[in-house]
């Protein structure tokens, strides 16, 4: 497959443009006329003014039209477009500029709101989740300015998580600048809520980026903390404490596998169970999800990170339809691609391939913004050459062995 470098300047923005906006779409967007479009795709001419124009419509840098650096990988010009909106509320809102036409909505309203957006993230909305991040910003930030003095306390937790959600966003869409800027002003509203937890999520939130980006010790030391900080004592904790500590310890497992500390991870995932055990069902609270089932599924994951798929096979035999059917929709696509994967490190390539195949027709927007689909492509070796064609087609790559096939670099998403 050629590198986005050695293709020409028409050519990446032809594919740049997609199947689904046409030359004379792009010409309307631009103020161009559609012989400029044409002739820029055709390496025949490009100006600065045209370059810039169509760089702008396209909502990418011109360094990705000259080839000087690549597109983030499943960014399609829709996910551009959000992606770009909500860099520059999370930093309008920071920098205390908000919109002329908002208007404060009341804490409840803006509490309600909270709730339907996190939903919708932990359903795989990724991108429908991140286009309603920026109002809900700017909505918790005009709620914020007029809060009376000494009131404000719920108005900072909301506008804490609102940038806790951009940043998660960002995170999987491959934006790290933007993670890393929305966490840092999502951990600034946090310690301004004096809130705890939310202290808490706002750190292991900031752990899982370091995560993304192979800052691994500084990562288990952020998820370790924020765990230790909210661990409950059991007799009197609420099923809101329940799912925080729960979710943050079984996150310290995720970090701890990746560093493939196997002590550590058992004594993390001892701790997740026993919280799954005494909460006895699965619980939504603070922008997450935890219970028994979630913690058996991440056990899962975390044993074919460690190679280990002996023991995530064993798991597996533990969860059935019913159980799979009370997870988020991302916990449960996510499920499906563990076990994918510990079927193929278990030499059950058909199986595995069946697995992948289920779940990316289930979630085909939820699928396109993480790296193991191709990951497990390019482990399962042996198997139908139809169904391995079929997959790597949903995919978007080309199967194994064939002309064009890349294996896939990147570092699973979360």
């Amino acid at each position: 497959m050629p590198r986005w470098s050695d293709y020409t300047t028409g050519a990446r923005i032809k594919i740049l443009r997609g199947k689904d906006i046409r030359q004379s779409d792009l010409a309307e967007m631009t103020g161009l006329s559609l012989p400029t479009i044409q002739q820029a795709e055709q390496d025949k001419r490009l100006t600065l003014q045209t370059l810039l124009l169509i760089a702008d419509a396209l909502r990418v840098d011109t360094s990705v039209i000259l080839g000087q650096q690549g597109p983030r990988r499943a960014m399609e010009h829709d996910d551009r477009t959000v992606m770009r909106a909500l860099s520059q509320t999370v930093h309008d809102v920071a920098a205390g500029i908000l919109p002329d036409t908002v208007t404060a909505p009341s804490l409840e309203n803006l509490v309600a709101s909270n709730k339907r957006l996190w939903k919708l993230y932990w359903n795989g909305k990724y991108v429908e989740a991140g286009s309603l991040a920026a109002p809900l910003l700017t909505e918790a930030a005009a709620r914020l300015h007029e809060q009376p003095a000494g009131e404000q306390a719920e108005a900072w937790g909301l506008l804490a998580d609102g940038y806790r959600l951009a940043s998660y966003v960002a995170n999987l869409m491959g934006s790290r600048d933007l993670a890393y800027a929305a966490i840092g002003h999502a951990q600034h509203a946090a310690v301004k809520a004096a809130d705890s937890l939310r202290t808490a999520l706002v750190m292991s939130g900031r752990s899982w980026v370091y995560l993304r980006d192979a800052r691994l010790p500084e990562a288990l030391r952020l998820a370790e903390k924020a765990a230790t900080d909210i661990e409950p004592r059991f007799s009197k904790a609420t099923t809101g404490d329940l799912v925080a500590y729960g979710s943050h310890i079984n996150f310290a497992a995720v970090v701890a596998s990746r560093m493939k500390d196997k002590e550590r991870v058992k004594d993390y995932l001892s701790q997740s169970h026993a919280t799954g055990a005494r909460m006895g069902k699965e619980a939504r609270e603070h922008g997450t999800v935890f219970g028994p089932v979630t913690a058996t599924t991440q056990a899962v994951g975390i044993n074919v990170a460690l190679g280990q798929s002996g023991k995530a096979l064993a798991l597996m035999k533990d969860i059935n339809p019913d159980h799979e059917a009370a997870l988020s929709g991302a916990a449960r696509h996510r499920y499906a691609m563990d076990k994918a994967m510990a079927q193929a490190d278990a030499k059950m390539w058909d199986t595995s391939l069946d697995t992948l195949e289920t779940a990316l027709l289930d979630a085909p927007e939820w699928a396109r913004h993480q790296a193991l689909p191709s990951i497990i492509v390019q482990r399962v070796g042996k198997a139908s050459t139809s169904r391995l064609r079929r997959v790597s087609k949903l995919i978007g790559v080309a199967a194994p062995g064939a002309e064009g096939f890349q294996p896939a670099t990147t570092s699973t998403a979360l």
